[in-house]
């Protein structure tokens, strides 16, 4: 009874199914007809259309419920250090990212340089899965392979340095720095007093208490008193100035080829040499910070490359070193590679496989011809359509940087208005960032395309148009 039970169900199911089939190929078909209709209609519309050149009307989703949640949660949780604006990044691909609610924005920030191969790249995903799959963590009280390696290929990359301490962020490479040059000078003999570092105003060379006293803009130190002794500052691209500063009690001088939250500015040709030349006069160490403006940045590997016969004691990294993953270097050069013994330096993270994994595919990446090559026709691209933008609007003072990293200096008329800029251009789908509260920073990508770039532009001019027509 049962078995003959079953067979009927069987039977009564099977034609229900083909029921379902057919009922959906009815709707299938018409369905199928509406959108080649809708297609062919839109096609003939847009073709009816002038082209332009002007980019589509852009509007997101409304935020969910989960997006809210998680905005609140950050708020609560978050110290208020940080001012994240509205929206959960969700994914990314290449140089675009998108959110919780599944709005699409250019990405022109690159995490603040971080993301210079882009988002979910392939290569650095497949070898940080396979390290993932061995070792995560030993500590340096053991090697693995790939600290080891990396620290060869950025000894023989550089063209100066002989040794690497690897750190787990560019404030932490600073930090090393400034203690090896005051090591260094001490181990020559030299009193405290003879061990001061000049660095140069509008500079900025991390958040610990050391390197926000090296970091010469008051901002970032109020409150924060008393700060460490021994440094010194100078006006920046200012040879008489640097001159007159460098003495027998300098021990190093500390600065970014180009000044990234200092507004973008580049150093001024024969300055990198002029401040060589007097360290090696005075027997004290040349640091060039190149945590925001290296590897590939500027249009070379090194920023320092850009200027012939520059050769630093000190180079400090990290940012696009990793990818995304968090990882920094500090590579010295000959004089002073001998000044860290055991026990002078440490960090429990730095070097770790991971990250130095992914590292070494970064680095290998960062140096084919093609990579440097888009990189300075990408940003010839981005200057001339920011001149291009501030000849119909007129917006901008300057426009200034090198390679994709590229700095607007917004007229008086709209001082301190960089935020608001920002913040209209994310509600336009565009992510960028600002360096102070005049200047508008691009740090997309060192790998967008063409066709991206001319989308993030058009994204911009319509952010910069509904600006002005807030004014």
């Amino acid at each position: 009874m049962k078995k003959n039970a079953k067979l009927k169900s069987d039977k009564k199911s099977k034609k229900e199914k083909k029921k379902t089939k057919a009922k959906l190929k009815l709707v299938k078909k018409p369905v199928k007809k509406a959108i080649k209709k809708g297609a062919k209609k839109a096609v003939k519309k847009t073709a009816s259309k002038k082209t332009t050149g002007a980019a589509k009307p852009y509007s997101q989703k409304p935020m969910s419920k989960a997006t809210r949640a998680l905005l609140e949660k950050g708020r609560a949780y978050y110290t208020f250090a940080y001012k994240p604006r509205d929206i959960i990044v969700d994914r990314g691909e290449g140089a675009m990212v998108w959110d919780l609610d599944g709005n699409n924005y250019m990405d022109f920030g690159a995490g603040i340089a971080v993301t210079g191969l882009g988002h979910h790249n392939k290569e650095l995903l497949d070898v940080l899965m396979k390290q993932a799959k061995k070792i995560w963590h030993t500590s340096n009280i053991f090697f693995t392979a790939p600290p080891v390696l990396l620290c060869e290929e950025l000894v023989k990359a550089s063209k100066f340095a002989k040794r690497v301490f690897l750190t787990n962020s560019g404030g932490e490479a600073n930090e090393a720095a400034i203690k090896l040059a005051r090591k260094y000078a001490a181990d020559k003999g030299r009193t405290p007093e003879q061990r001061d570092i000049i660095t140069f105003h509008g500079s900025f060379h991390g958040r610990t208490l050391a390197t926000v006293t090296a970091t010469a803009q008051p901002k970032y130190q109020q409150g924060f008193e008393p700060l460490p002794g021994g440094f010194r500052y100078c006006k920046f691209n200012d040879f008489q100035a640097i001159e007159q500063m460098v003495n027998g009690n300098t021990c190093a001088v500390m600065l970014e080829v180009v000044q990234g939250e200092g507004g973008i500015t580049p150093v001024a040709p024969g300055f990198l040499k002029h401040v060589q030349d007097l360290c090696h006069k005075h027997d004290a160490l040349l640091i060039l910070d190149q945590v925001q403006c290296g590897m590939g940045r500027t249009g070379h590997l090194f920023s320092h490359f850009a200027e012939e016969g520059v050769k630093p004691d000190i180079v400090t990294m990290a940012k696009a070193l990793g990818g995304g993953m968090p990882i920094g270097a500090m590579l010295v050069g000959e004089k002073g590679e001998n000044t860290f013994q055991f026990g002078s330096h440490g960090s429990t993270f730095g070097g770790n496989p991971l990250a130095c994994s992914v590292a070494r595919v970064v680095l290998k990446k960062l140096q084919t011809p093609a990579l440097i090559k888009n990189v300075r026709e990408r940003g010839k691209q981005l200057v001339d359509a920011l001149k291009g933008l501030d000849a119909r609007h007129g917006l901008f003072t300057e426009v200034r940087g090198r390679g994709l990293m590229i700095g607007a200096e917004l007229k008086p008329a709209y001082h301190g208005k960089a935020g608001d800029i920002a913040e209209m251009a994310r509600r336009q789908g565009l992510l960028m960032l600002q360096a102070g509260p005049n200047v508008l920073r691009f740090l997309p990508p060192l790998v967008i395309t063409q066709k991206e770039m001319a989308e993030g532009i058009k994204r911009l001019e319509r952010s910069l148009g509904l600006f002005i027509a807030q004014k």
